[in-house]
């Protein structure tokens, strides 16, 4: 790839701000009030207060510097805001965040796919960088001339490019109809693309056909992901289906319920998912019985590098038992669990409780699942609509 450089980032006024916000804060939190916070907010992070056994006056001392010496105002709410996200940012866990409420309230849209308007575009870090994975047809951003392979360099003449995923996405998004112009590098240049912002129809997963093949694409796992498929395996008999192709293809996951659901067509009534947590102990996750009406039928799934989470949980344990052939290439590798903790205000805290482990006991954490059969897609490939993954999958 390209060596593309970018004029240095410097870091704002914002960014220190928040960063002295954690010391103020925590420095708040010494003495009487603190004890109470913590023992509150334990439970959520699965622990015993632990507050006494903590020595927090050095923190003290530099709030106490700050607010004598601080040529500024002082936000109450930014203080705590960003003492709260700086907390757990100290944890140095991707996977484990503090929401704010406007940020939470963003998460469960996406997570239900209520993601409103926007271009059409699918995106995820590669070689460093926020790259367009694909672009939806009949949407806004395939038909300005958007490819797969771009790095997403600006939005309405802000530089994104060091940004997360879900922060450019938020960005790209906003009221039906309103302009946005999204600038990317492409084999070095800039090219930049004015387009009006859509209504976007994301459904969690849909079938076609293919002659005696049934394709069901899952694009998430939203909480009624399996019983959509479910429907779509009670009308395979009738339809005469002899083989699915199950496209997770840049599928980041979702509710593990939504995956258990999911597996119950393929497994019946046994282990998926092995989970081992520090503060919750070892557990099991099983299918349901009497819903196996998929156990004997031809499976190909199709995986790539944004096949994560919850993908990689069906992936795995189909695997594992042999009920299908895994096709494509090796998948993220997010070998660990989070819970949600909706808290005061409107919050979420996403924490990481436990690790995973497929039905033989297989972590998969940072490697990720490796195909049976593997099979490249170029970016190439997807810019000219070839999709040599799913017709290698055809011909099995």
């Amino acid at each position: 790839m390209e060596k593309v450089e970018f004029k240095e980032r410097k870091t704002s006024l914002g960014n220190a701000i928040i960063l002295a916000s954690v010391f103020l804060i925590l420095g708040v939190f010494v003495g009487a009030n603190f004890n109470n916070w913590f023992s509150g907010f334990a439970p959520y992070l699965g622990i015993e207060a632990r507050g006494s056994n903590i020595d927090w006056a050095p923190l003290n001392e530099v709030y106490n510097r700050l607010a004598v010496s601080y040529n500024g105002e002082i936000s109450e709410k930014e203080i705590v805001e960003g003492a709260k996200k700086g907390l757990v940012a100290s944890l140095g866990d991707v996977y484990t965040t503090y929401m704010d409420a406007e940020a939470s309230s963003d998460f469960y849209d996406d997570l239900h796919g209520n993601v409103g308007s926007g271009v059409g575009i699918e995106m995820g870090e590669r070689d460093g960088y926020v790259r367009v994975l694909r672009t939806l047809p009949d949407n806004p951003a395939r038909k300005a001339g958007i490819l797969a392979g771009d790095i997403l360099y600006k939005v309405d003449g802000e530089e994104v490019y060091a940004l997360s995923t879900d922060e450019i996405a938020k960005k790209v998004r906003g009221e039906t109809g309103s302009e946005v112009t999204i600038t990317v590098v492409r084999d070095g240049e800039e090219k930049s693309f004015t387009m009006k912002r859509e209504t976007i129809n994301n459904v969690s997963a849909y079938v076609d056909y293919s002659g005696s093949t049934a394709i069901v694409t899952v694009t998430r796992f939203d909480t009624d992901t399996g019983t959509m498929v479910q429907g779509f395996a009670n009308e395979f008999s009738k339809k005469g289906v002899k083989k699915v192709i199950l496209d997770l293809r840049n599928n980041g996951g979702g509710y593990v319920s939504a995956a258990q659901d999911l597996l119950s067509l393929w497994i019946d009534n046994n282990k998926v998912l092995i989970q081992k947590s520090k503060h919750f102990g070892n557990s099991t996750t099983s299918t349901s019985s009497g819903k196996a009406i998929l156990k004997d039928m031809k499976t190909i799934v199709l995986v790539n590098g944004s096949t994560a989470s919850a993908s990689e949980i069906v992936a795995g344990a189909l695997q594992d038992y042999k009920k299908a052939t895994i096709l494509g290439e090796t998948t993220y590798g997010k070998g660990v669990v989070q819970n949600l903790y909706d808290l005061s205000g409107g919050t979420v805290l996403k924490v990481t409780t436990a690790e995973w482990y497929t039905p033989e006991d297989r972590s998969i954490n940072k490697t990720g699942i490796k195909p049976d059969v593997e099979v490249e897609m170029t970016y190439e490939d997807i810019n000219a609509m070839r999709d040599p993954q799913m017709d290698k999958a055809k011909s099995l």
